[in-house]
């Protein structure tokens, strides 16, 4: 988890062994998307959009009864002449969070991917959409060969105006681990491949997407974050750039530290104390019995 909380987190001994908690609090973040490769004639790759992000309190869990945790996978970097890849499903109990949609490339009647954030679009193809309630459409394609950048938790992806590409959606700031991290950005879009033109940013760490120098020297895509469920940054025209792959996702939960703490848990969670919390990070899938 270090490459999120930047070591910054530890774990402490609970010094309270009280009841059994009723209810929790939950943060599920989806995989991101990918962004798209680069398509030569045509366009730049599309962002990336964000994984799908549900967070809420009130969560009821019975004692002696294992919950299962699923995080999800961001989706796998592409080459050129392709859409990206959509990121996958996380779950914490009958709680799930919808993968992320790939950014859109130059393929004709083939759209970015519907996610839990869209992709962001390229020259002729339409932008993915996100799914109500967690998250935001990608962003559509303007005036220009820039591409679109993908949705993110907190808005839709920009739509680009001229040939560099637009910045990825905004995304989610929660302190559900006592720290203010900033999960589910949308990736940045790719330039298009006239003179020295910038790749979108990617936000909330979101990847950026590849541009040029002043020297035309080519900036590749980058990937989202792991752990943040953030989309990839599209690659850029002509063709042979990759989009970044999106960022995995992550499955956190809460209660009061005065309760017990749980029976077991699987898939080796990083256990933090804090705020009159106990909390609970899991980057890799498993389960938690009360």
């Amino acid at each position: 988890m270090s490459n999120l909380l930047g070591g910054l987190l530890s774990a402490t001994v609970n010094p309270l062994t009280g009841g059994v908690t009723s209810t929790v609090e939950y943060l599920v973040v989806a995989g991101g998307g990918a962004g798209a490769g680069s398509n030569s004639p045509g366009a730049s790759g599309g962002g990336g959009g964000a994984g799908g992000l549900l967070t809420a309190a009130g969560f009821a869990v019975a004692a002696g009864s294992a919950i299962t945790v699923t995080v999800g996978a961001g989706g796998a970097a592409v080459g050129n002449n392709s859409n990206g890849n959509n990121g996958s499903n996380s779950v914490f109990g009958t709680v799930t969070s919808t993968g992320g949609g790939g950014g859109g490339n130059y393929i004709p009647g083939s759209g970015a991917g519907n996610g839990g954030s869209g992709g962001g679009a390229a020259s002729g193809a339409a932008a993915g959409t996100g799914v109500a309630g967690q998250g935001n459409n990608g962003g559509a394609i303007g005036s220009g060969g820039g591409a679109g950048g993908g949705g993110g938790a907190g808005s839709a992806g920009l739509q680009p105006n001229s040939h560099s590409g637009a910045a990825g959606g905004a995304g989610f700031v929660s302190s559900i681990t006592g720290f203010a991290i900033q999960y589910a950005g949308g990736g940045g879009g790719g330039c298009d491949d006239t003179a020295s033109n910038l790749g979108g940013i990617g936000s909330s760490g979101g990847g950026n997407g590849a541009g040029k120098t002043s020297g035309l020297v080519t900036l590749p895509a980058t990937s989202g974050l792991a752990g943040t469920g953030s989309g990839g940054g599209g690659g850029n025209n002509p063709a042979g750039t990759y989009g970044g792959g999106g960022g995995s996702g992550v499955v956190i939960i809460r209660y009061p530290a005065s309760c017990a703490a749980p029976v077991s848990t699987t898939g080796n969670p990083q256990v933090l104390y804090n705020n009159g919390y106990q909390v609970y990070v899991w980057t890799s899938s498993g389960t938690i019995t009360f």
